[in-house]
C-alpha cells in the first residue's frame, strides 16, 4: 500500500472541502466529515479514524483497503485501485542516480544544494504568507449580496434556477453549493445574475451562496416529489421507477423481475432501491409527533444476507435515520437521530435486528426531552431530542436488494397528518 498515494487522496478531499489546513481542524470538523462521508457514501468512518487517518492521532498502521475505498468513493473515484491507477504520473518523492554519468564536482554540488536550498526556503514562504492570506479573509457584508431560487417542476430529476447578486464581491471566488455537500460548490461568474443545477434525489437541502470562502446567504430548500418515488440507486443517475412498477394496492413492493428486467444484477452487489415521498404534507414538528409503519426486506441471497433496510424521516435540517438488519449484522448499522450518527460499532443496536424476512414494525416518536425508536413494539434505542427547530417534511425507505412498505402513519399529536397504504 502507497503512503504516498494515501496522502494524495487526502489532499484532493481537503481541496474538495476548502475547510484551511488539516492540522487545524477541530473535534468538530472531522464529526462533519465522518457525516458526510455517510451521506455520500452509506459507509461510516468515525471521527476517531478519520484523525488517526490525518496523523492527528499516532497511528502505525496503514488504514484498510475498505477504509481507502470509501474515502476515494468521496472524493469522486469509483474506489482505491481506480484513483492509484488514475494517479500513476505522481512523482515520487526519490533518490535518482544517473548510473555511467560523471560524477559532479564538490563545488557543483554544493552550488546546485544552494540553489535547491534557496528555491525550498522561498516555496516556504510563499506558502505560509499564502497560508495567512487564506486564514485571513476580509470580512464580507451579507447585506450587499442576494440570493433566491426557483425549481423548474415537482418532477425528480429537477432543475433548480439559483438568482443572484454578486457583484460587489471583492473577488472573483463566488460560488453556489447545491447542499450541505462542499463538493457540490461550483464557481459562477459574480458579474451574472443566474446559475441552474440538477437534483437527481428529493429531499431536504442548504443551498449557499460563498463569497471568498465566506457563506453570505443560505437558504433551506426542499426538493419534493410528486406523491411517490421510486429509484435503483445508480451513478451517475439513479433508475427511476414508474408508479405502476412499485405501488400496489396495499403497499409498496418492487418484485426483483422488475429490477431484472432493468439489465440491473442482483449478483453480486445487489442494488439499493429507495421510495421517496417529500413535500406533500404538511410539516411536522420533530418536538411532537410519532410516526409507524411496517417494512420488509424482499431480497437476501448472497451479499444481502444482512438484509439492511432504511427507514427515513427526512426534516428540514438533518434526517432521522432508522437502521434494520439481520440481528449478526447489527455491528454495521449507523443511526441518524436529527443531529448526530450513532455507530453500531460503539452502541447495543441489538434491537434494531431482525430474525427474519417477515414484516417488521418500526415505531418512532418523541417525548418531552427524547426521540424513542421501537422495532416490533419493543423499544430499540431512545435519543436526546435536538435543541434546533426542525420539521419533518418527508418520508424515505432504502433496501439492499428490494423491500416492501405498509401500514404509514405520521401523526402530529393526536392528529393524522399523512398515511398510506
Amino acid at each position: 500500500m502507497d503512503a504516498f498515494a494515501i496522502n494524495q487522496l487526502l489532499k484532493i478531499i481537503e481541496q474538495q472541502l476548502d475547510w484551511g489546513d488539516a492540522n487545524e481542524w477541530q473535534s468538530k470538523d472531522f464529526e462533519n466529515l465522518n457525516l458526510l462521508i455517510f451521506k455520500k457514501t452509506k459507509v461510516s468512518l468515525s471521527a476517531s479514524t478519520l484523525r488517526r487517518i490525518w496523523g492527528r492521532v499516532e497511528y502505525n498502521h496503514l488504514p484498510s483497503t475498505t477504509t481507502l475505498d470509501t474515502l476515494a468513493g468521496f472524493a469522486g473515484f469509483e474506489n482505491w485501485r481506480v484513483f492509484t491507477r488514475q494517479h500513476k504520473q505522481a512523482v515520487h518523492p526519490a533518490n535518482h542516480e544517473n548510473i555511467g554519468s560523471p560524477a559532479p564536482s564538490k563545488e557543483k554540488t554544493n552550488r546546485g544544494l544552494n540553489a535547491i536550498l534557496i528555491v525550498i526556503i522561498a516555496i516556504i514562504i510563499a506558502t505560509l504568507i499564502a497560508m495567512y492570506i487564506r486564514k485571513q479573509p476580509a470580512p464580507v457584508n451579507g447585506k450587499a449580496y442576494s440570493f433566491s431560487y426557483k425549481p423548474v417542476t415537482r418532477d425528480i430529476p429537477n432543475s433548480v434556477v439559483f438568482s443572484y447578486d454578486a457583484k460587489t464581491s471583492p473577488t472573483d471566488s463566488v460560488y453556489i453549493q447545491q447542499s450541505w455537500d462542499p463538493m457540490t460548490r461550483t464557481l459562477v461568474d459574480r458579474n451574472r445574475h443566474q446559475h441552474t443545477s440538477v437534483y437527481y434525489r428529493p429531499g431536504s437541502y442548504h443551498a449557499k451562496l460563498v463569497v471568498d470562502k465566506q457563506i453570505v446567504k443560505e437558504l433551506p430548500l426542499i426538493i419534493a416529489t410528486n406523491g411517490w418515488l421510486g429509484m435503483i440507486a445508480h451513478k451517475p443517475i439513479p433508475v427511476y421507477l414508474n408508479k405502476s412498477e412499485f405501488i400496489k394496492q396495499d403497499a409498496m413492493v418492487l418484485p426483483v423481475a422488475a429490477i431484472l428486467k432493468k439489465n440491473i444484477e442482483l449478483e453480486p452487489q445487489p442494488p439499493i432501491v429507495e421510495f421517496y415521498n417529500v413535500g406533500n404534507f404538511t410539516p411536522v414538528p420533530l418536538s411532537d409527533f410519532s410516526f409507524s409503519v411496517e417494512v420488509k426486506n424482499g431480497y437476501y441471497e448472497g451479499a444481502a444476507t444482512c438484509r439492511f433496510m432504511e427507514v427515513g424521516l427526512i426534516t428540514d435540517q438533518v434526517p432521522i435515520a432508522i437502521p434494520l438488519s439481520a440481528k449478526g449484522c447489527v455491528s454495521e448499522l449507523n443511526l441518524l437521530d436529527g443531529h448526530n450518527m450513532v455507530s453500531g460499532k460503539k452502541t447495543d443496536f441489538s434491537g434494531f435486528g431482525i430474525e427474519s424476512s417477515e414484516w417488521v414494525k418500526v415505531t418512532c416518536r418523541s417525548t418531552a426531552s427524547k426521540i424513542q425508536y421501537y422495532v416490533n413494539d419493543k423499544l430499540a434505542y431512545e435519543s436526546v431530542m435536538p435543541s434546533k427547530k426542525m420539521n419533518i417534511v418527508g418520508l424515505a425507505y432504502t433496501f439492499q436488494g428490494t423491500g416492501s412498505v405498509r401500514k404509514i402513519e405520521l401523526k402530529r399529536a393526536n392528529s393524522v397528518i399523512f398515511n398510506a397504504f
